[in-house]
């Protein structure tokens, strides 16, 4: 007889699915509505599925996630991103850290963490019903009804992990929990600005961005694109300003510091560099270490003309390309999200989970993990760490009954 239901065939859902155990994978289903499970797994990291993150020292790690923090620390001591790690390989999985602390899969391919779960899934007796949702849940006398599409199933207990869709949410607020609303959280700002027309693709290793309004900054490489600017320190920017970004419409001012120096240092480099190559052209000699495309059109745009020597080069053209270097404004209107990978601030309400189970203290049996609550990362591999080290917890908390 089956006695448990996993709603959700996604990273938090197939992870507690793999750490059953025959005992109780055997009674378990897998309820997932596409027809190919594990969709954001397959798509992370370009493909290549970022796993996790490198930081071992949980009261560190915590303070990538802008909210969730205070409770993922007791379950960052029980489950972190070294545990991942060993669960992974110790399973045939080879994995790398790059110089970023991103931890990837040796193969470079998502389909090696997908395989991964899904056999040990198998290994267990996990049943999957794939392309079969559920449409609501109801609770009974011994547990749970489910209705999908199917029909109805019972079920003593039940791990929600669909993701943050409104459906989801819907389906566990008529169940008697309390949602925050859902607000976007990782995306791109749109920006229409004649600085960086015709500039997509150009990067910068490390920048600074920050929203003056609600004094908030944050630190990453950055990438002009075709609708304004993109990367990892422009993603972490959204996700530490989600739900004020929100309230403002997505209409508000950044500044941004292209070269991590401050202003007084670029005004010194530029007057050495004029000193030192006072014959050379301004526009074929770019001082900084970015492209030299991103340089010529900072000049363009202050009118210095393509003939012009460092010697020519006055005080106020030197003054205005260290601001523009330094403190440029930009006004963003709007923002940009990838489909597949759109990850969302809000949720169930997390005074309504205990952290050292993850089972909801208003209904006993339902248990919660993922993006079903509110809780989300910077980019980098934290969001799937919290769904691996909640679903272990999901998983321990069954073994144990």
């Amino acid at each position: 007889m089956k006695e448990i239901a996993i709603i959700g065939g996604g990273a938090a859902g197939f992870f507690t699915a793999a750490n059953l155990g025959m005992k109780w994978g055997q009674k378990t289903v897998i309820f997932e509505q596409s027809l190919h499970p594990m969709g954001k797994i397959r798509i992370s990291g370009g493909g290549r599925c970022n796993v996790t993150h490198a930081c071992f020292d949980p009261a560190e790690l915590v303070e990538f996630y802008p909210r969730g923090k205070k409770e993922l620390l007791s379950v960052f001591h029980k489950f972190q991103p070294g545990d991942t790690m060993e669960w992974f390989e110790s399973r045939g999985v080879a994995l790398k850290i790059e110089n970023d602390n991103r931890v990837f899969p040796v193969s470079d391919d998502s389909i090696s963490v997908i395989e991964c779960l899904m056999n040990q899934a198998e290994k267990n007796g996990v049943e999957f019903r794939f392309g079969e949702g559920v449409q609501q849940i109801s609770r009974s006398e011994d547990g749970f009804l489910l209705q999908t599409k199917s029909g109805q199933y019972r079920f003593k207990k039940v791990v929600f992990t669909p993701g943050s869709s409104p459906k989801a949410m819907e389906i566990i607020r008529r169940l008697g929990h309390n949602i925050v609303p859902l607000v976007p959280s990782l995306f791109t700002f749109n920006i229409k600005d004649k600085r960086i027309d015709g500039l997509m693709g150009i990067g910068f290793e490390q920048a600074e961005i920050s929203i003056p309004e609600l004094k908030l900054s944050a630190e990453g490489p950055l990438l002009i694109t075709h609708w304004g600017l993109s990367g990892p320190g422009i993603l972490k920017l959204s996700a530490l300003a989600a739900v004020e970004l929100h309230r403002l419409n997505y209409n508000f001012k950044i500044k941004v510091n292209f070269i991590q120096q401050q202003y007084n240092e670029s005004v010194d480099l530029l007057n050495r560099f004029k000193l030192e190559h006072s014959k050379k052209s301004v526009h074929k000699f770019n001082p900084f270490p970015f492209p030299k495309r991103f340089w010529q059109g900072l000049l363009s745009q202050a009118d210095i003309s393509p003939g012009l020597t460092y010697s020519n080069f006055n005080k106020f053209q030197l003054h205005q390309l260290a601001t523009e270097l330094t403190e440029a404004i930009y006004q963003v209107k709007g923002k940009s999200t990838y489909k597949d990978e759109f990850v969302t601030a809000g949720g169930v309400e997390l005074k309504e989970v205990n952290f050292k189970t993850m089972e909801s203290k208003l209904i006993p049996g339902l248990y919660l993990a993922g993006e079903v609550l509110n809780i989300d990362a910077v980019t980098g591999g934290f969001n799937f760490q919290a769904c691996w080290s909640e679903a272990h917890l999901i998983a321990t908390a069954i073994n144990n009954l």
